[in-house]
Order: C-alpha cells, then structure tokens, then sequence
C-alpha cells in the first residue's frame, strides 16, 4: 500500500486522496494488491461457496471443502470477532452521533450522510480527532476505507427495480452487485 501511496499514520482527507488515486496507480502494484487481497481471504477460506455464475450447482459439494487449508472454524471466528467489533463501533458511532446504519452487509454498512464524504458523517471531537471507539479511516488493522456514496434516489430505483428484495450494502461500491469475492 505505502507504494501506491496509502501509508499508516495519514490524515483522514490524505488517506481519501490516497485511495481515490490507487485506481490510476502503476498496473502491477494494483495486480500484486488484488492477488494479496485474494489469498488473504482464500487463506482462511469461505464459510460458503458462491454460485453466482453458476460455476457450482447447488447439488454439488463446496470445492473449498476439497481445500486441505479448509478451516471453517477459523473463519467462523474471525467473521464472528469482526461482527462483534463491527456492532460495537455502530453502537459508539450511535451514541457520539445519534446515526445509524441502514443497511449492513457482512464488512460494509451504509449510513445516511449529508455528504458524500465519510468526512461528513464520522464523528470527531472539538479537537478533530476521531471520538474514541468509532469508526476510523485507514490501512491499519481495525480501520476502514471509504467504499462508495449513492443518493437515496440511486436507492430507491434500486428497491423499485428489485421489487424491494435489496440490500444496499452489497451495490454501494460502484452501484452495482458485489463482486464473487466480495469486493
């Protein structure tokens, strides 16, 4: 990350320009990003196995179960650890700020905002430092990243067009399903 230019210890505005430039940064740090990304998560393996592009039938065992690196109860423990981290945050981020989620994915939540910036939404104290317990901007362990605004009328023509069977969080990257790998 430091080579695409998102380092530890920035500002919460430099780490959004930081960010926001990976996308136009040098081809192999990006593929050498997205590879390390891949076995993090394959490393521990998944709870459950996609069939979005029909690649699995539904009667067929998982291919991760073949998998001698197969942990199920890693990855429960981690997901549940996360969870747990996850809620508490949304509670202090409730308490600092009176907000609250209107969707929740597994490792995305969305919040109404009068901004598009998740600068007009985090709460700080009358220092500007973040209140203690929410939500942090970073690459740091326990930190999070900005993953995409929408408006709510993005959002309610999301609902009509699926009939009202949407989550929010899994389109609110790019506006469109998450990818099999969950980003």
């Amino acid at each position: 990350m430091a080579d695409l230019g998102v380092t530890p210890g920035m500002d919460d505005n430099e780490f959004l320009e930081a960010m926001a430039a990976v996308k136009d940064g040098d081809p192999a740090l990006k593929l050498l990003l997205k590879a390390i990304k891949a076995t993090a998560k394959g490393g521990i393996g998944k709870l459950r196995q996609r069939n979005s592009r029909g690649e699995v039938p539904f009667y067929e065992p998982w291919p991760a179960l073949e998998r001698e690196t197969w942990r199920p109860d890693i990855r429960a423990a981690v997901l549940s650890t996360v969870r747990v981290i996850m809620h508490r945050k949304m509670m202090k981020i409730a308490a600092a700020a009176d907000i609250y989620p209107v969707a929740i994915a597994t490792d995305c939540l969305v919040y109404p905002s009068n901004g598009p910036s998740p600068l007009d939404l985090l709460p700080y104290t009358p220092d500007g430092k973040p209140v203690t317990g929410t939500f942090r901007l970073g690459v740091s362990p326990g930190m999070v990243k900005h993953e995409g605004t929408q408006t709510v009328l993005w959002a309610a023509a999301e609902f009509e067009k699926s009939g009202g069977l949407f989550n929010i969080a899994r389109n609110i990257k790019n506006g469109r399903p998450a990818d099999d790998d969950g980003e």
